[in-house]
């Protein structure tokens, strides 16, 4: 009996082992469909997400807990992939906010975070030294960066339905790989 726990204990320490090898990923979830006749579930898993309107962005690590769960919950509301840096850079230039609205710089980012300039950003973000989730200052009470982008539809319309799934090949929800990077683009 102690022999089969402690082969069950070695499988896990070895396929924990196994998801730290791979490498570090931040997902960029897109919220495609709008409100009326969300579930209360999954309504509540995209406020936990921070997606509260139709294209808005955010972006997570692939190794934060419990996202892959909440991914599965929505996926019929959103879609999903790895975001690349030029993409990043690109969003973060063209769609990055501060509190007040005002568009993210070089010099508030040396100011606030030590950050020399939006490429650093990116690169600390993709390396998974910056999460924008957590970055609240509580003594201002407010966002440094705020976490959530908010996008233009995309220019030329979607290439399938948003009420199938991207895998499929006929629609725009779920999963999509690096793929997303060309919809973010679109959207910017």
């Amino acid at each position: 009996m102690s022999s089969t726990v402690a082969s069950a204990r070695a499988r896990k320490k070895e396929s924990n082992a196994a998801s730290e090898d791979q490498s570090f990923k931040v997902y960029a979830i897109i919220r495609i469909r709008g409100r009326v006749g969300v579930r209360p579930d999954v309504e509540h898993t995209l406020k936990l997400l921070r997606l509260h309107r139709k294209y808005h962005l955010v972006l997570y690590p692939s190794t934060l807990p419990g996202i892959h769960g909440m991914l599965q919950k929505v996926k019929d509301w959103v879609t999903w992939g790895e975001i690349d840096r030029e993409t990043l850079i690109e969003l973060l230039r063209t769609r990055g906010r501060i509190a007040g609205n005002r568009p993210l710089t070089d010099e508030y980012l040396k100011e606030k975070l030590g950050v020399s300039s939006i490429e650093d950003l990116a690169d600390r973000i993709l390396e998974g030294k910056i999460h924008l989730h957590k970055l609240y200052d509580k003594k201002e009470k407010k966002w440094i960066i705020k976490p959530v982008f908010r996008l233009h539809p995309p220019r030329g319309g979607f290439n399938g339905s948003i009420k199938k799934h991207y895998s499929t090949g006929e629609g725009e929800l779920g999963y999509r790989g690096t793929a997303i990077n060309e919809l973010i683009r679109r959207m910017l």
